[in-house]
């Protein structure tokens, strides 16, 4: 299928706050509770649509070790939309945000839109950090916050849709540049509606796989 943008996200947090879920619920519309540790950097993509257009979105679940962190850090620098998850039943996840942050506002591009994300929203019972830290953490830091909850897919699909309309917000009011591809936003192979007779128009065209790195 066409579309007339691609946007390229990562999603970064500690190990275990459910970056993987997360894609999984968007991408498949499934939960795995069991899943294995992301190694290096695991990808999955969707089609979505804003302001009647089509966009692709290209994205880039990363390990949450240490060891992996000078990988994940050479994909920091073609995204256009970065997910940043906690726990919010492990405090600990909460406290490392700052350095999660600092790492991706030191290798990515400044215009690169933030979505802060508590996940596991339906444990509710063991919550250890209040929505209103979440609320107060974005706020200062300048993010889009949200709880959601990977297992019921809670607020899942707002989290990457309004990521994408924060994106494409800037697109219009021409922060980002289009041409530069180091922005992680591809312009689409035709922006007129689908010619069925050009090749590359089946659903797998246009992923050139990990062309960035």
């Amino acid at each position: 299928m066409s579309y007339a943008y691609l946007f390229k996200y990562i999603i970064i947090g500690d190990t275990g706050v459910g970056k993987s879920c997360l894609l999984l619920q968007f991408t498949d519309k499934r939960f795995q509770p069991v899943h294995d540790l992301t190694i290096g950097v695991e990808f999955g993509a969707r089609m979505i649509t804003i302001d009647s257009k089509q966009i692709k979105l290209q994205i880039w679940d990363t390990a949450g070790q240490e060891a992996f962190r000078s990988i994940t850090r050479s994909y920091y620098r073609g995204a256009a939309g970065a997910l940043l998850v906690y726990d919010i039943t492990r405090r600990e996840t909460f406290n490392h945000l700052t350095t999660w942050l600092d790492d991706a506002r030191q290798h990515s591009n400044s215009n690169m839109v933030i979505m802060l994300i508590g996940n596991k929203s339906d444990l509710e019972s063991r919550r250890e950090v209040k929505k209103e830290e979440g609320e107060a953490f974005a706020r200062e830091h300048g993010l889009v916050f949200m709880e959601t909850s990977a297992k019921t897919a809670a607020n899942v699909e707002e989290a990457f849709i309004n990521t994408a309309k924060e994106i494409y917000e800037k697109i219009q009011e021409g922060v980002f540049d289009i041409n530069n591809e180091a922005n992680g936003i591809k312009i689409g192979p035709q922006h007129s509606p689908t010619n069925p007779s050009l090749p590359g128009s089946g659903s797998s065209g246009g992923s050139q796989g990990s062309g960035c790195c």
